[in-house]
């Protein structure tokens, strides 16, 4: 076995394509079948054997089974800091609390937000906005705490 050498975008793309391997339900001989099968890769069936090169073209024939890769979750956009944001974000922890709201995540959030306002992200509502949102919610605490 010929070990590539190692550097940061390598390990990537290897984890990379386990992460494929998993969401796709590839069995090990089913992968490994299919990097044998593989004519560029010279027999390969491990990523350790494949170099960056290689690696992105596993990668590729992955895609080509339906594999999509996400957005790496370090390119997240910060959660807002504002007065109104935090306030909107205690209320709406507050309805989870009370059983109202069934998903606490940032994500419900922002999907609650952008249907009252028609904006994606907390960071970009207005003053009055955030102030429509933030009564919103508390009608509705109103509601779940009588």
């Amino acid at each position: 076995m010929k070990t590539a050498p190692s550097n940061p975008n390598r390990l990537r793309l290897i984890k990379l394509i386990h992460v494929a391997r998993r969401e796709l339900r590839m069995e090990d001989d089913t992968y490994r079948l299919m990097l044998a099968g593989m004519k560029v890769l010279d027999g390969a069936t491990s990523t350790a054997d494949l170099s960056v090169p290689n690696l992105l073209r596993v990668l590729e024939q992955l895609k080509l089974k339906g594999f999509k890769a996400r957005p790496n979750k370090e390119q997240k956009r910060p959660l807002a800091d504002d007065i109104q944001s935090k306030k909107i974000r205690s209320l709406w922890l507050e309805l989870h609390g009370l059983g109202a709201v069934r998903d606490p995540s940032e994500a419900a959030l922002a999907k609650f937000v952008q249907s009252m306002t028609r904006v994606e992200a907390l960071q970009w509502l207005t003053t009055a906005q955030a102030s429509r949102v933030i009564e919103n919610l508390k009608q509705w605490m109103g509601r779940v705490q009588q």
